[in-house]
C-alpha cells in the first residue's frame, strides 16, 4: 500500500509557487552549505562531539508490518518510516517554508522555461557501501528507477535525459516543464543510492544509501521487526545526545501500543485514537502531536464488475456514508472531506464536502431493482485491521445500508492481503488512505483513477481514455499554468466523483501522534506520512 496506502499542511500559494517557479530560468533554488539544512521545520544537528553519549534505542511503533519490498527504486508502501532514514533524495520538502530544500543537493537552477535543470551535490558524502558519491552514481541511481519503472518511477516521467558533465553537477533535460527540485523531494522513487550493490539488498540484511542510518537487523514478522543503527561515516556528523538506534515495534492493536507508551517501552505511536489521544495530553511522561495531514480516506467502488458496476449503487453508497456522524466520532482526529485533493495543495476544490441522503440513496437502489421490497443487496468490502478509525466507517455505513436491505460483508485485512484480493478485484468496496508522493496532487489521479491493464492502486479499476488525457497534462500545467492546472483538477474530481462515482472522500485525517516526553525537537512534516526523521531528534534524559 502505503499505510493502507498512502498516508502537512502547505497554503495553495506555497505550492503554486512552487510549480510556477520551474518557469524561471537561472534563478538559484539552494544555498551551497556545509551542513544539513532545516528540513520540516526542525534544525539538522551540527557535527559536534560534547556531552554524554545517548545510548538509548528510540523505539516506534507502527501498527502494520514494516518493510514490504527493500528496493529503493520500487518501495511504495510501508517501508517509508525507515527508508527516510536510510537513503536521501537531492531535495527535502520543508513543510513549514512549503519549498524543497538542500539534500543531497546543495543548490540548483532551472533554465528554458523549466526544461532544464542542473543540481550541485554535496561533497564528502559517502554510500554506506564506502563508494563515493558523485554526479554519474547519482545519474545511475535515477536512471535504473526510471528502467525499472515501477512504484513511484511516474514521478520522473518528465525526465528525456541526465548529463553528468563533472563530478558535482547533475543536468536533466526534459521532455516538458516540471518543478523539479519538488519532484527530487519525493518521499518514493527519488532516492539516491549505490548502483553496484543495490541488487543485494533484498534480503535486509544490507543497503545502499546515504542516510544517517544503515539496517542493523530484520526479522520478518517480528514485533521488533526492523532495528536501525547510525551510519558513523555520515556527512552531517553526530552529536552525542542524537539517537545511534532505532527499532520498529510492530503493535497491531492501538490500545497496546498506548499502554507501551506509558511504560516507556515504546517512543513513539503513530495514531491513537481520539479517547487516547485525550488521555495522552493528560498523561505525565507523555507528550501529544496534533498536525494537518494530507492523507485522506477513499471508498473506491468496483466499477467493472459486481453490483457496483452500475453507477446508480455506486452513488446510493456515496450517499448513505454518514459524514458529519463519521467526523463527528473522530473528535478531532479527521476533518470531512472536500473532494479528492486535501485542502492546502493545488487542486483543492471548495464547496465539495460530501453530504449523506438516505432518501435520494434508497430512490437510487429501487431504480437499480434492490431496495427494501426487492431481494438483499449483499456487498463486499475490505479495510485495514487493526483501524479503529476505518472500523467506524465500516459500523455506520452496515447500519445505514441494513435499513435499505443491503448487507455489507466487511472483512479486516492485513494490507498485502487486502491489496493482492483488490489487484485481483475481488471486492465491491475498498477501503484505504492515499497521500501524495511529492507535495502536489498529481498523485491520486496518476495512480488511483488512471487506467491500467493490470490493477496496482487503481482499485476502483476506472478505464476512461478521456480522464486518462487529462491526468497526463497535469505535470506541465502545474509548472507552466497553476490557474489552469488548477482548473483542470476540479473538472477531474467531478467527473471522477459526480459523473462516475467511482470514490467517496469521508474525511481527511489530523494526524495524533504520542512520544515519550523526553524525547526532543519531534515535528511532523505531511509530506513524509508517518515518517519520524529520527536524526532530528535528542533525548532529554
Amino acid at each position: 500500500m502505503r499505510w493502507h496506502k498512502r498516508l502537512l499542511l502547505a497554503g495553495v500559494a506555497g505550492v503554486v509557487a512552487v510549480a510556477a517557479s520551474a518557469c524561471a530560468g537561472g534563478q538559484v533554488r539552494g544555498a551551497d552549505r556545509t551542513t544539513p539544512p532545516a528540513t520540516g521545520g526542525t534544525g539538522t544537528p551540527t557535527a559536534t562531539r560534547t556531552g554524554a553519549s545517548n545510548d538509548a534505542t528510540f523505539v516506534y511503533a507502527p501498527n502494520l508490518d514494516v518493510v514490504t519490498d527493500w528496493d529503493p527504486a520500487t518501495s511504495y508502501s510501508n517501508e517509508i518510516v525507515a527508508m527516510s532514514s536510510i537513503y536521501e533524495g537531492l531535495t527535502r520538502y520543508n513543510a513549514q517554508t512549503k519549498k524543497p530544500e538542500p539534500r543531497l543537493a546543495t543548490e540548483w537552477t532551472s533554465a528554458a522555461n523549466g526544461k532544464e535543470w542542473t543540481f550541485k551535490l554535496r561533497q564528502g558524502v559517502k554510500f554506506h557501501s564506502g563508494a563515493t558519491l558523485d554526479a554519474e552514481a547519482a545519474k545511475k541511481a535515477i536512471e535504473r528507477t526510471i528502467k525499472l519503472n515501477s512504484g513511484a518511477a511516474y514521478i520522473w516521467g518528465a525526465v528525456d535525459k541526465i548529463d553528468a558533465p563533472d563530478a558535482a553537477t547533475l543536468k536533466f533535460t526534459l521532455k516538458y516543464a516540471t518543478p523539479l527540485d519538488l519532484v527530487a523531494s519525493s518521499g518514493y522513487a527519488a532516492h539516491i543510492y549505490d548502483t553496484e550493490v543495490v541488487d543485494e539488498v533484498k534480503d535486509g540484511r544490507t543497503d545502499a544509501g546515504t542516510g544517517p542510518y544503515t539496517i542493523d537487523s530484520w526479522q520478518k514478522g517480528k514485533e521488533t521487526e526492523l532495528t536501525l543503527k547510525a551510519y558513523e561515516d555520515y556527512w552531517g556528523g553526530w552529536k552525542p545526545e542524537q539517537y545511534k538506534k532505532v527499532a520498529f515495534r510492530v503493535t497491531p492493536e492501538i490500545t497496546t501500543a498506548w499502554q507501551l507508551l506509558k511504560q516507556g517501552q515504546v517512543n513513539f505511536v503513530q495514531r491513537l485514537n481520539p479517547q487516547l489521544f485525550e488521555q495522552a495530553g493528560a498523561t505525565e511522561g507523555v507528550q501529544a502531536s496534533q498536525t494537518p495531514s494530507f492523507q485522506n480516506l477513499l471508498v473506491l467502488f468496483n466499477t467493472a464488475a459486481g453490483p457496483a458496476r452500475d453507477v446508480r449503487v455506486r452513488q446510493a453508497l456515496q450517499l448513505a456514508i454518514d459524514y458529519d456522524g463519521l467526523v463527528a466520532a473522530l473528535k478531532g482526529a479527521g476533518v470531512k472531506g472536500g473532494g479528492l485533493v486535501p485542502d492546502g495543495l493545488l487542486g483543492h476544490v471548495a464547496g465539495m464536502g460530501p453530504k449523506q441522503d438516505l432518501l435520494k440513496a434508497q430512490e437510487l437502489l429501487e431504480s437499480a431493482g434492490y431496495g427494501p421490497d426487492n431481494p438483499e443487496l449483499k456487498l463486499t468490502l475490505t479495510y485495514a485491521q487493526g483501524d479503529e478509525d476505518q472500523k467506524l466507517l465500516v459500523t455506520l455505513l452496515s447500519s445505514a445500508l441494513k435499513k435499505m436491505n443491503v448487507t455489507l460483508q466487511a472483512r479486516p485485512m492485513a494490507w498485502n492481503a487486502q491489496w493482492d484480493l483488490g489487484k485481483k478485484k475481488g471486492q465491491d468496496l475498498f477501503v484505504m488512505y492515499w497521500y501524495p508522493d511529492y507535495a502536489d496532487a498529481y498523485s491520486w489521479f496518476f495512480n488511483v483513477f488512471r487506467g491500467s491493464g493490470k490493477p496496482e492502486f487503481n482499485l476502483s479499476y476506472l478505464n476512461e481514455p478521456e480522464i486518462d488525457a487529462a491526468i497526463d497534462k497535469l505535470p506541465e500545467l502545474a509548472a507552466t499554468d497553476p490557474l489552469a492546472a488548477d482548473q483542470a483538477y476540479a473538472e477531474l474530481q467531478r467527473k471522477i466523483i459526480e459523473e462516475e462515482a467511482a470514490v467517496a472522500v469521508p474525511y481527511v485525517q489530523t494526524y495524533q501522534r504520542a512520544l515519550t516526553a523526553d524525547v526532543r525537537g519531534y515535528v511532523d512534516n505531511p509530506a513524509y506520512p508517518n515518517v519520524v526523521f529520527f536524526y532530528d531528534l535528542t533525548s532529554a534524559s
